[in-house]
């Protein structure tokens, strides 16, 4: 995701990559962000300590763990950098410690920044409302074998999006996974199926299953090309914002 960021950085004529970021033990670190990304030399040399660097940017693109999250949100607090967050898999209180920083600085956060899976959770919002308790609903997610995360944080959105639809609880009518003698479906549960494997860039479906019909919203991501350009809109959205949280909604209104 850093080279799909870099690449579209290089590429957009209104922004210019000012800092690279990498773990402590990342091979990367001290060599060429644009050489990496296979764009050039761009005189950007991929650093682990974004506090010393911290005058050169004025948006940080954050795609990481949460811990990491974490840790540059409080650089970037300190400093007045907004923030795009595509990060997922944040605990509760992981993410009170996130927002708490909202005051401060402008932070855009999404699970997912393709424009399309934003448009999907309207999709699905609809089609919620118009079905109702007559159909049973299902999310299903696929992505590459090293995602560290399951379900993936679009699947989670996605489910968050059909129970304010369906006027239920995630915490209580989510299930996540079936095994054994399960006995028959309940109503208001809102299942999860998750997929891990080879190089899948992200797929999202929601399955909603009556009788004698069901109807299917899918999204692919066939690149992450399309992450990074919904997060280079964000970066241009965000910017000079005041504090507060920002989001796709904000973004597509």
């Amino acid at each position: 995701m850093g080279r799909a960021l870099v690449q579209a950085i290089d590429a957009a004529e209104d922004l210019t990559l000012g800092a690279a970021f990498e773990h402590t033990s990342s091979p990367a670190l001290g060599q060429d962000a644009g050489e990496l990304a296979a764009v050039g030399n761009l005189g950007v040399l991929v650093s682990s300590d974004p506090a010393a660097v911290v005058d050169s940017f004025d948006v940080v693109i954050d795609f990481t763990t949460p811990a990491a999250t974490l840790a540059l949100a409080q650089v970037c607090a300190q400093a007045g950098k907004a923030m795009v967050i595509g990060t997922t898999g944040f605990a509760e209180e992981q993410l009170g410690m996130l927002h708490s920083h909202q005051n401060k600085i402008a932070m855009f956060t999404s699970p997912n920044m393709s424009v399309g899976v934003n448009l999907l959770f309207q999709l699905v919002a609809r089609a919620a409302h118009a079905l109702g308790d007559a159909v049973d609903v299902e999310v299903i997610e696929a992505h590459h074998r090293d995602k560290i995360d399951a379900p993936s944080g679009t699947a989670v959105r996605i489910g968050e999006v059909l129970a304010e639809a369906l006027d239920r609880d995630l915490t209580t009518d989510a299930v996540y996974g079936r095994q054994g003698i399960t006995g028959a479906r309940d109503r208001n549960t809102i299942g999860f199926s998750t997929i891990r494997g080879g190089d899948i860039v992200g797929e999202h479906t929601v399955l909603f299953a009556g009788e004698g019909e069901r109807l299917e919203i899918t999204h692919r991501a066939q690149s992450r090309s399309n992450f990074a350009q919904g997060a280079l809109r964000a970066v241009n959205f965000i910017n000079g914002k005041p504090p507060g949280g920002y989001s796709m909604d904000d973004l597509l209104a």
